[in-house]
C-alpha cells in the first residue's frame, strides 16, 4: 500500500510588499535606471556594428549637457512636459482619464495663433500677450469641458470621447492654418508678433519660471484645499463623495475647467515662448508622455519634476546619439523605449516582492500532514504513523 506521495514546493511565490522604506523603493528604481543604460548602450554597440559602450555614454550626455544651448534645452522642455502632465494629474487623481491633453493644448495654441493674426501689430506687444493668455486658456477649458459635461449629465466614456476631441483639434488646426497660407502649402512659418521677451539674454527662461509656479501651486492645492480633498475623495468613491454631501458633477466641471486651463498654458507657451509657430504637430505626442510622468510621479508635482526631466535626458541624449552613429530617428525611439520598459517594469518590484522556496523535498502522507522530508522527529513520526493506522482501520 501506498502510503504517501513526494512533492516540491513551488520554486518562487510573488506577495505583496507591506511598508517598503522609501530608500529602497528609491534603490529599486535607480537600479533600473542603470540598467536601462547599461541595456541600451550593449543594444546600440551591435546595432552599430562596433562603436563602443564608451561612445554611446558619451554622446547620450553630449547630447543633453553638451552645450549652454541644449542644457536650456533640456529645463524648456521639461516644463512643457511637466506643465502637460500637471494638467492630466488633475483630472486623474479623481479617476477621470483625460486622454485629451494634446487637443486642448493644440486648440490654445490656435486660439493664440489667431490673436497674432488678426491682431499681431495693432496693439502693443504687451496687451497682444495677455490677450493671447486669455484666449488660449478660454479655448482649452472649453475643449475640456465639452467632455466633462457629458460626463457629469450622462456618464459617457471619458476616454473616447477625450481621444476623439483631440483629432478634431488636429483637423481644425489644418483648415485654420489653410486658410491663413494663401500659397497651399499648408506650413504657418515663424510668426513675427507675440513672442514671449527674453530675461538675462536667454529664451524660454519665462517657459521655466511659469511652470515652476504652476507646480508650487498645484502641490498646494492638492495638499491643503478643500477643492484637492474634494477631488481625491471623489476619486476613491462618488458614493462616498455623495454620501458627505459633495456635488460630484460640479467636482468634475470644475476639475476639468482646471486641467484645460493648464494645457491652454502649455499651449501659449509652445507658440509664444517656443515655437513661435503651429501646426498639428506641435504638441508632439506630449500630451500622452504627460499621462506616463504623472503615473511615475506618483501624481506628486514635485516627484512628476524628476520624472520629466528625466524623460527628456533620455529623448533629447538619444536624438544625439542616433545623429553622432548615423542612425535614423526610429533608433532614438528604440533607445527611450528600452529605457522606460525598465523604469516601468521596476515598479514591480517595487510593489511585489518575489519569494523563492527552499529545496527541501516534503513527503505528504495520507492523512494530509506535511513533513519536511527527514526534518520529522522519530517519536512524533511514529505518532503520526499510529493516528493513521486508527484512521484506516
Amino acid at each position: 500500500m501506498h502510503n504517501g506521495s513526494k512533492q516540491r514546493e513551488p520554486f518562487f511565490h510573488i506577495a505583496k510588499r507591506t511598508n517598503l522604506q522609501p530608500w529602497k523603493a528609491f534603490a529599486i528604481r535607480a537600479a533600473a535606471v542603470v540598467a536601462a543604460l547599461l541595456v541600451s548602450s550593449v543594444v546600440s554597440s551591435i546595432i552599430t556594428d562596433g562603436e563602443g559602450i564608451g561612445e554611446f555614454f558619451a554622446n547620450l550626455f553630449d547630447g543633453v549637457f553638451g552645450t549652454e544651448r541644449r542644457i536650456l534645452n533640456l529645463f524648456q522642455n521639461t516644463a512643457i512636459l511637466l506643465c502637460l502632465a500637471l494638467a492630466v494629474t488633475f483630472a486623474f487623481k479623481m479617476k477621470f482619464w483625460n486622454i485629451g491633453a494634446e487637443g486642448q493644448t493644440l486648440a490654445g495654441g490656435l486660439a493664440c495663433v489667431a490673436c497674432i493674426q488678426y491682431m499681431g501689430g495693432k496693439v502693443p506687444e504687451g496687451i497682444l500677450i495677455l490677450i493671447m493668455a486669455v484666449c488660449s486658456v478660454a479655448a482649452s477649458i472649453i475643449w475640456a469641458v465639452i467632455p466633462a459635461i457629458f460626463k457629469a449629465k450622462w456618464n459617457t466614456n471619458e476616454t473616447l470621447f477625450t481621444l476623439m476631441m483631440n483629432y478634431i483639434a488636429m483637423q481644425l488646426v489644418a483648415c485654420c492654418i489653410f486658410v491663413w497660407v494663401p500659397s497651399g502649402s499648408g506650413v504657418l512659418g515663424v510668426l513675427n508678433h507675440g513672442h514671449f521677451p527674453q530675461i538675462g539674454g536667454y529664451n524660454y527662461i519665462l517657459n521655466i519660471i511659469i511652470v515652476a509656479l504652476l507646480t508650487v501651486l498645484s502641490y498646494i492645492y492638492f495638499r491643503y484645499s478643500k477643492h484637492g480633498y474634494e477631488l481625491s475623495v471623489v476619486g476613491e468613491s462618488e458614493n462616498t463623495a455623495k454620501y458627505i454631501g459633495i456635488n460630484v458633477k460640479k467636482v468634475i466641471i470644475r476639475t476639468m475647467i482646471i486641467s484645460g486651463a493648464f494645457c491652454g498654458i502649455a499651449g501659449l507657451l509652445l507658440v509664444a515662448g517656443t515655437d513661435h509657430s503651429l501646426n498639428t504637430n506641435t504638441v508632439a505626442g506630449r500630451g500622452f508622455t504627460g499621462i506616463l510622468v504623472a503615473w511615475l510621479g506618483k501624481f506628486n508635482p514635485f516627484f512628476m519634476c524628476g520624472t520629466a526631466m528625466l524623460y527628456v535626458f533620455i529623448d533629447q541624449g538619444a536624438r544625439q546619439v542616433a545623429t553622432a552613429f548615423g542612425m535614423g530617428g526610429s533608433f532614438s525611439s528604440l533607445i527611450t523605449g528600452i529605457f522606460f520598459f525598465f523604469v516601468i517594469g521596476c515598479e514591480f518590484f517595487v510593489n511585489y516582492k518575489v519569494k523563492f522556496s527552499s529545496s527541501r523535498k516534503f513527503r505528504i502522507r495520507q492523512n494530509g500532514t506535511q513533513f519536511p522530508q527527514g526534518g520529522v522527529p522519530a517519536a512524533q513520526e511514529t505518532e503520526s504513523a499510529e493516528k493513521v493506522k486508527e484512521v484506516n482501520a
